[in-house]
């Protein structure tokens, strides 16, 4: 089977992983460069992660026990997958979604099954109910924002999931990697009671990508499985500081959401004016589809112009479709004039 990759291209413009376009705050580096001084390198780390899911529970109000940490929210998937799913039971999303539900799946040797969205990209609530009942999956994704496509799933939609899982004894699991930028999240709805996990992630919004750092919510007993089940030592000391240390600095965080946001609206504005579709985003990215040009040579001439963004054209769903992360205003212009050049 193939692997997951995206290419890491030298180019002066890289719009193509969905990175922050700006650092973390130079408080926290330096915050963070004077603890590394601190640490006993020649001991393990904290196997429990506490101080690390203490800050997280605090950051969302809830109990350290129903806090999960791991190496980026993809490992945080592995590990729900190795402990709910495996040979014999099956996972559920709906296609076209993020590429890393179905690929870890199959790694775990859980069965997949994959529904269809709507014709506009949005969950088809009536495929949902398709899904749980014809395939009964011991665990089911749902991604909003969704990746490539930005739609973000309303309560409604992730209740009739919710109450559809908890019927068939299945987990619902929310990705909530771009979920900083949504008007709403999930993880209102988790309790000991429910079969809700959600993920996230500090590789956007903390602008933290290069940390491998992520996080699940959920009931604690779901919690206390998946630490059964992922290796020890998992998370190292520096890592665990790292994010400690990173949610101290809330405020800024939330300014530079804020920003990316605003910057995302002006970036829809300007391909509003060019021969291109586009879809709704409530994330840090836009999908967009060249309307008379093949969206594979438009990835080729924006990349000739040294100007990195995702190509989605081959994919089933997605043909022609390129995706454009919200960069800095001056990086995002650079893409926006060169597509101009190209289209027009």
């Amino acid at each position: 089977m193939p692997g997951y990759h995206s290419p890491q291209v030298e180019v002066e413009v890289r719009l193509n992983t969905n990175e922050s376009p700006t650092p973390p705050p130079a408080a926290w580096r330096a915050a963070y460069a004077a603890a590394v001084a601190d640490i006993e390198w020649h001991r393990y780390p904290d196997r429990a992660a506490t101080a690390l899911r203490r800050a997280v529970a605090g950051l969302h109000g809830v109990d350290p026990a129903q806090v999960f940490v791991a190496n980026g929210s993809n490992e945080v998937l592995q590990t729900v997958l190795l402990t709910y799913g495996g040979p014999g039971r099956l996972a559920a999303m709906w296609e076209p979604t993020y590429a890393l539900h179905a690929h870890i799946a199959r790694l775990t040797g859980t069965g997949v099954v994959q529904g269809e969205r709507a014709a506009d990209f949005s969950t088809d609530r009536d495929e949902v109910r398709r899904v749980f009942d014809e395939a009964s999956p011991s665990v089911a994704f749902l991604c909003s924002p969704n990746n490539p496509t930005g739609m973000v799933d309303d309560e409604a939609t992730v209740g009739e999931a919710l109450a559809l899982a908890a019927a068939g004894d299945a987990l619902l699991v929310v990705d909530e990697a771009y979920g900083q930028f949504a008007p709403w999240s999930a993880l209102g709805l988790v309790g000991d009671d429910v079969p809700l996990v959600v993920t996230r992630t500090f590789s956007k919004t903390w602008s933290m990508a290069a940390a491998r750092l992520g996080y699940l919510i959920g009931p604690a007993p779901i919690v206390a499985e998946l630490e059964k089940v992922v290796l020890p030592y998992h998370l190292d000391a520096a890592k665990q500081l790292a994010g400690t240390l990173a949610l101290d600095y809330v405020d800024e965080m939330n300014d530079r959401v804020a920003g990316l946001v605003e910057e995302r609206g002006r970036l829809v504005a300007r391909l509003a004016d060019l021969p291109v579709d586009h879809w709704p985003s409530g994330a840090n990215f836009v999908l967009f589809r060249p309307q008379r040009a093949d969206g594979g040579q438009v990835w080729q001439a924006l990349l000739d112009r040294s100007i990195l963004v995702r190509n989605f054209s081959t994919l089933p769903r997605l043909e022609g479709c390129l995706r454009v992360t919200v960069g800095t205003p001056d990086e995002d212009d650079a893409f926006l004039d060169a597509l101009t050049e190209i289209l027009t």
